[in-house]
């Protein structure tokens, strides 16, 4: 196998044409184009870690709102279990509950549609 770096071997540089301005463009062309491409990548890693960390604090604020929710649903949980007992233990000694209820004329008859107690000339005949 040749040694291609071997500094002894100076005819394989003396062979090589001298660069043209034509191949040093493209070197141009292609260092600005890794740069460019390098810019992009870091800014699309940066776009990820902005995305990913947003998405982070998102998950713990609904972390928190679950959790509240969930203390809320206890909280209501348990004031309906002390309104239940509160029910129960009053249906028993309940007046109303026991007793049949009253026909409909003797609602109706307590609400008279004429008031005289109103004072307004507008309702005075």
């Amino acid at each position: 196998m040749p040694h291609s770096s071997d500094s002894s071997d100076s005819s394989s540089f003396s062979q090589s044409p001298p660069p043209s301005k034509q191949d040093s463009s493209d070197d141009i062309r292609k260092v600005q184009r890794r740069e460019k491409n390098r810019i992009a990548a870091q800014k699309s890693r940066l776009r990820q870690t902005q995305k990913a960390d947003t998405l982070h604090l998102e998950s713990e604020d609904l972390e928190r709102q679950n959790a509240a929710l969930r203390r809320e649903i206890k909280q209501l949980t348990e004031e309906m279990k002390h309104f239940t007992s509160m029910l129960s233990s009053h249906e028993p000694l309940c007046s109303i509950l026991t007793s049949p209820p009253p026909p409909p004329e003797v609602l109706y008859a307590t609400h008279s549609f004429h008031q005289p107690h109103i004072s307004s000339p507008r309702f005075q005949h």
